[in-house]
């Protein structure tokens, strides 16, 4: 945010700040009773996908930035899984998980392309 650093201005970055954003609002409709557990992982989870991005950008090794674009990815996927139990338990609807849903993918997709190009 103060840095100004050039990650930030990629495509992806700028997907996982979407997705993070996505998944926050999600959780705001699961119970309360849900605040220690699908709440808080679903929010780690999303956060660990932004997070992992911008921690690998930093990395000089090619091979530390894509374990850490990998780690980026593999939350994408927990979020994935998560949004299953949610649905499974009747909490959201697919509607309601909709924009979440198309930010996973696009994020999904993009960290895939990062990866395979590092």
């Amino acid at each position: 945010m103060f840095l100004q650093l050039n990650h930030q201005k990629l495509e992806v970055y700028k997907a996982t700040r979407e997705f993070v954003k996505a998944a926050y609002q999600l959780t705001k409709l699961l119970p309360n009773e849900e605040k220690f557990n699908l709440i808080s992982q679903v929010g780690r989870a999303a956060l660990s996908v932004h997070l992992n991005l911008a921690e690998g950008s930093s990395r000089k090794s090619i091979s530390e930035r894509k374990r850490f674009f990998e780690i980026s990815r593999s939350s994408v996927v927990e979020v994935d899984t998560a949004l299953e139990v949610i649905y499974d338990l009747h909490y959201c609807t697919m509607e309601d998980m909709e924009i979440l849903g198309v930010h996973l993918l696009h994020s999904f997709k993009l960290l895939t392309l990062l990866i395979n190009k590092s």
